[in-house]
């Protein structure tokens, strides 16, 4: 392991846009599809690694509504949010921002978002006192659902705001999903004072940025990588500085980009964007956050500054408070003073 290696995983770091049910490993999605007497295309880890390879969207949708379905229980819940929290805390990952969508469990088995709520909370909880480690929830609507559903689920958002939940979010397919189909809901968050974090720019092009952008008053962008395609978008990201939320192996094996080295990353950063670095649904897609930051680093040669940086930014634009964020901060910048150190 080389010295940047060692920094890399080692050093604090903030996560803002990963999936708590799109965490969930293979081994732990069998043993829950066992458990409830659920068939899945695979019936072996290694089948269900094969089938966990993303070619497209359509097959990233099918397997995340596969797991969605196998969480049948608060255990369930627990179980996965108890793990998730564990490899966090492997990485030195100090805070996420989790998007969690409770309303396909409630779907798929009349699981009730209240308790589901109650169940991450609980393990939330545990991992702030036995790992140290601390996650706020982001609670979104499944695009593809209907006007009515983003309602329901954005009054639930302001029933249990500051209970765990730091957000509203908008995730799934875009095409034909713009965010202004849930504009009430929108509306009603807003009301209320929470803000919303918004997937767009993905696998649709800057005009979902820009709906954001207007319906949602998003505070954060997921993905966005896509606004290089408009240079007026660009000037604007830059100008209002709204930060976007970036998944570069996400986006690989989407079909985004055809590969890291093609990424916009590096043209985000160069025009003066906000940007954090993020793993999305790491074992989807086979990365962690650790190894986004190995493989963009290597790929773009990216030196200790700059990484530290990223890591700042994302604390930065985190929905943290004022006082957490400078306390935070100033911990990571002692622990990257001290691990410098240990390279000199």
């Amino acid at each position: 392991m080389n010295d940047m290696e060692f920094f890399i995983r080692t050093m604090p770091k903030v996560e803002l846009h990963v999936h708590l049910e799109g965490s969930v490993q293979p081994e732990t999605f069998l043993t829950l599809a066992k458990h409830h007497h659920i068939a899945l295309p695979a019936d072996s880890i290694a089948g269900l690694r094969e089938w966990y390879r993303i070619r497209d969207f359509n097959r990233f949708i099918e397997i995340y509504m596969a797991i969605s379905n196998c969480l049948r229980t608060t255990d369930d819940i627990e179980l996965l949010t108890r793990e998730f929290l564990i490899s966090q805390a492997e990485q030195n990952i100090v805070y996420s921002e989790v998007t969690f969508t409770p309303y396909n469990q409630f779907l798929n088995c009349s699981l009730d978002m209240h308790e589901q709520l109650n169940a991450v909370n609980r393990v939330r909880a545990w991992g702030e006192h036995e790992l140290k480690v601390r996650m706020g929830v982001i609670v979104d609507i499944p695009r593809e659902r209907s006007a009515n559903a983003g309602i329901e689920i954005a009054r639930f958002v302001v029933d249990r705001f500051g209970d765990g939940v730091i957000a509203l979010g908008l995730g799934g397919p875009e095409k034909g999903n713009p965010p202004s189909k849930f504009q009430q809901a929108f509306d009603i968050v807003d009301q209320a004072g929470i803000p919303c974090v918004i997937h767009a720019g993905e696998t649709d092009g800057p005009q979902s940025i820009w709906n954001a952008i207007v319906a949602a008053k998003a505070r954060r962008i997921g993905h966005g990588v896509r606004c290089t395609e408009d240079p007026e978008l660009v000037d604007y990201l830059k100008a209002t500085q709204l930060p976007l939320d970036v998944c570069p192996t996400s986006n690989i094996c989407l079909g985004v980009f055809p590969s890291l080295e093609e990424h916009s990353l590096p043209k985000l950063i160069e025009s003066g964007l906000s940007v954090t670095l993020n793993s999305d649904d790491p074992p989807l897609f086979n990365t962690t956050l650790t190894d986004e930051f190995l493989s963009a680093g290597m790929c773009f040669t990216w030196d200790a500054l700059l990484i530290k940086r990223l890591v700042l930014n994302a604390l930065e634009v985190s929905f943290l408070s004022e006082s957490e964020k400078r306390s935070m901060g100033q911990r990571f910048v002692e622990d990257f003073s001290r691990l410098e150190s240990s390279r000199s």
